[in-house]
């Protein structure tokens, strides 16, 4: 059940011009690719969550560049990119009383969708969502995207 999550790092970061570029340029510096982020502008402040291919990595550099950082286990899913494909999974994890405290997604060059989920019971939506049939990602999937 841990090979299906994925470590999402986030960062809490001034909301000022040049920060977001410092983030990028650090990572391009460390050869680390964001595969999807998120934004959540609160005032003066940010919260960046992000997917990259070397997690670990991009917490080391965030932190020796002086950003506040954490990782966070989230989910991966991948669902058909078709009306009711966000539905089919927020059924399935409401159906068990499972919490979506936030999701964020793209597309695939392989024309499916990727749905990034932070849920309140990481295990039981493992289960669920594969007793449903829904294919989970890992981090192997992520570097390869």
């Amino acid at each position: 059940m841990e090979e299906k999550i994925i470590k999402q790092i986030s960062l809490f970061a001034e909301n000022k011009p040049g920060r977001l570029a410092n983030i990028a340029t650090n990572f391009r510096n460390a050869g680390i690719n964001i595969r999807a982020f998120t934004i959540a502008e609160a005032g003066d402040f940010g919260i960046i969550r992000m997917v990259v291919d070397k997690p670990d990595l991009a917490h080391e550099v965030l932190h020796d560049a002086g950003f506040t950082v954490s990782e966070t286990s989230v989910l991966g899913i991948e669902m058909e990119d078709v009306p009711g494909g966000l539905g089919k999974i927020a059924d399935v994890l409401g159906g068990q009383s499972i919490n979506i405290d936030y999701a964020y997604a793209f597309v695939t060059k392989t024309e499916k969708a990727l749905l990034i989920l932070r849920v309140n019971d990481i295990e039981g939506a493992i289960k669920v969502l594969n007793g449903a049939g829904v294919k989970l990602i890992d981090m192997a999937d992520i570097q390869e995207i």
